[in-house]
């Protein structure tokens, strides 16, 4: 029988219910403690999926035996909760992206590697079948370039803290992280970055200060190029998401289905059926000890989010900026 794992959750809204639906099939997870501002939504996920319910996480880490945090928490709001559970020895899960500041987590990453606790930052792409046979066949091979475009509309309600920009960081922090993260997953570290924002869509729409078009260009430290272009624009319906590698007399499409373009120029895979989910994956991970099952520590994961401030910056000053490698 699976060790038991037990989890506590700061943040009990839409993605830590995600989270906690997928945990409640693991055998060996359980959830003890839940804490969330809002006492209700809270409390509400108690009744699916247990756990006691706090209002306060640092009275939570300090009274929940627990093995592993889940911080589940928006942008704006990380600060001492992954530092506190480090030093309890608490192993952690952190959704992306993990801090709106480097510096904020600088502190959170040396705080996980002296306590040498577990960490993983919810980049779920990497954990897809075809992402994994990608950056497979890709490995040993020069990447000319590789672009990603996100398209889709605002998240949230007229009150949601998404559309604040000091709150969210924008779309590309806050969405398209997951594609920028992909792009170093297959190239390597960001060298640097030259960004352009506008609002040209969103004016008329109430609270909305993050950029409704974000556009990045990049290059990599391996000496290759990229894109990544993101909007909110699209508010009526619609949704276009696509990440591409272009290698010497071929080019890759990254998507559902892996497309090599032009057909036939190569194979990627075998793409097997499945393989561990991210909540799967951590967990296993905790339970054997070996952390080769994380395919995303808080390290790379402040490595990614590092780029897209970067890009923020960029966009503010109108220079490049070099985003933190570690």
């Amino acid at each position: 029988m699976p060790k038991t794992v037990k989890i506590a959750f700061v943040g009990t809204g839409g993605i830590a219910n995600h989270h906690l639906t997928r945990l409640k099939e693991i055998e060996g997870a359980e959830v003890v403690a839940l804490c969330d501002v809002a006492e209700a939504r809270a409390q509400e996920a108690a009744a699916k999926f247990g756990g006691k319910v706090y209002t306060d996480y640092r009275r939570m880490i300090g009274e929940v035996a627990m093995d592993a945090l889940y911080v589940c928490i928006p942008p704006f709001a990380h600060s001492d909760a992954e530092i506190l559970a480090a030093q309890k020895g608490v192993h952690l899960f952190v959704e992306k992206p993990v801090v709106m500041r480097t510096e904020t987590g600088l502190k959170i990453l040396e705080a996980i590697e002296k306590a040498g606790v577990m960490s993983s930052v919810g980049y779920g792409m990497r954990y897809s079948p075809g992402v994994q046979a990608t950056r497979a066949f890709l490995k040993g091979r020069a990447i000319a370039m590789i672009t990603a475009n996100r398209w889709g509309g605002i998240a949230g309600g007229p009150d949601h803290w998404w559309r604040v920009y000091e709150k969210s960081g924008g779309q590309l922090l806050e969405m398209a992280t997951h594609q920028f993260d992909a792009m170093r997953w297959f190239a390597g570290d960001v060298k640097e970055v030259y960004a352009r924002y506008a609002q040209r869509a969103t004016k008329d729409l109430p609270n909305v200060t993050v950029p409704d078009v974000q556009a990045v260009a990049m290059e990599f430290v391996s000496g290759a190029v990229g894109y990544i272009s993101t909007s909110c624009a699209l508010n009526k319906g619609g949704y276009i998401m696509n990440l591409h590698v272009i290698l010497k007399d071929m080019a890759i499409e990254v998507g559902r289905e892996i497309k090599v373009i032009p057909e036939g120029a190569a194979q990627v895979g075998p793409i097997p059926e499945s393989v561990p989910g991210i909540d799967a994956a951590f967990v296993t991970a905790l339970q054997t000890g070996d952390r080769s099952h994380i395919l995303c520590d808080y390290r790379e994961g402040l490595k990614s989010a590092s780029a897209c401030i970067a890009a923020n910056e960029s966009a503010a000053s109108g220079r490049p900026v070099a985003p933190w490698n570690g």
